[in-house]
């Protein structure tokens, strides 16, 4: 069967283009966790952020930094420390996630209430 988009409605097509859009900008396991955790803490060094997110190696951490900044939802700044130091921090077009990140704790939360503890038991 041909993929044949016309019998979908033009709103429809945007609607999932967009959330397409979003995946795509925060795909893999730990972008939306990186952007999580700077939405709710602002900023963090490099190191503070191994240490919060549970799990990511600095390798992995590093590169998922370099992504987004690239796609400029986090803005990298070199502190005039000794050693250095590098701190991050979203920026506005990051912060706009916001919205996002809260929907997906709220429905983690409850879902792992509703789901996951009560199979454990």
């Amino acid at each position: 069967m041909k993929n044949d988009k016309s019998n979908i409605s033009k709103p429809c097509q945007l609607y999932v283009k967009g959330v397409k859009d979003t995946q795509d900008l925060m795909s893999g396991k730990w972008k939306t966790v990186i952007i999580a955790a700077l939405y709710n803490t602002g900023k963090f060094r490099f190191m503070e952020l191994v240490r919060h997110i549970d799990g990511i190696s600095p390798k992995m951490l590093s590169q998922e930094l370099k992504d987004l900044e690239a796609n400029n939802l986090i803005e990298r700044k070199v502190l005039d420390t000794m050693p250095i130091a590098v701190e991050y921090e979203l920026t506005p077009y990051g912060k706009s996630l916001g919205n996002v990140v809260d929907a997906m704790s709220d429905w983690g939360r409850k879902y792992r209430k509703a789901v996951v503890e009560n199979t454990s038991q």
